[in-house]
């Protein structure tokens, strides 16, 4: 199981954004659509290769979100990446739908279907 990581803690981190990824593991679409600030999108399908590219410091903290708490991609890229050598992984559960609930507001990406 997964190192989980709650909504306040992931708040607490956001400052120091430097020393953490925030990475969504949905597709391109849905990141578009609206993704937590700072976060980056990398799907699931190819998490092998760009996961190096993209997080290549095995030693940094890297936290992994879906759309919410019934998306287990989160939960597949953390098992993944921790197979890789990756040792500070965590998994925010509620994802998308818990920071929106929280009122909290999500980036979109210019022209994205479904950007507010």
């Amino acid at each position: 199981m997964p190192n989980l990581i709650s909504l306040e803690a992931l708040q607490a981190l956001l400052p120091a954004s430097q020393s953490l990824r925030i990475v969504e593991v949905l597709p391109r679409e849905s990141f578009d659509a609206g993704h937590l600030p700072g976060a980056e999108n990398l799907p699931l399908g190819g998490l092998d290769q760009a996961g190096r590219a993209l997080v290549p410091d095995r030693e940094q903290l890297v936290v992994l979100y879906c759309s919410g708490p019934t998306c287990n991609n989160s939960h597949l890229a953390a098992r993944r990446l921790t197979e890789l050598g990756y040792r500070n992984v965590r998994v925010f559960a509620g994802g998308k739908a818990a920071w929106r609930d929280a009122g909290l507001p999500l980036e979109t990406r210019p022209g994205a279907r479904g950007a507010a």
